[in-house]
């Protein structure tokens, strides 16, 4: 139990993490609308939406600073920007970068299939 324990965390430090996938069908409406967004660079209705996103938890894959960019997924009855996110690597247009979707601010992913 403490070896697995450890090598997750050994593995989430790394970037070794592996994100279960989800269908782009099986997420929330809002979400498939910001990736339509993403996808049409924008315009995207958060100033915030398209920022750096730094990976610090680095449950992503490693990759340079710049190179994933974070977008807003509105909540239904959320007064802020809520917890949801879509994190796309590459291109701050992607039509074929590889985009997570985090439902609890980051603390876990989905990689985005089609």
């Amino acid at each position: 139990m403490l070896r697995t324990g450890l090598f997750l965390l050994l593995a989430g430090f790394l970037g070794l993490a592996q994100a279960q996938d989800i269908a782009r069908g099986e997420l929330p409406p809002e979400a498939r609308d910001t990736l339509r967004l993403i996808t049409q660079g924008g315009p995207f209705p958060h100033k915030r939406d398209g920022v750096v996103f730094g990976n610090y938890e680095k449950l992503l894959p490693l990759r340079p600073r710049g190179h994933y960019h974070e977008y807003t997924v509105p909540t239904p009855g959320a007064r802020n920007r809520g917890a949801r996110r879509i994190v796309c690597g590459g291109e701050q247009r992607p039509s074929s970068a590889t985009c997570y979707y985090t439902a609890d601010h980051y603390r876990s992913f989905r990689k985005i299939r089609e």
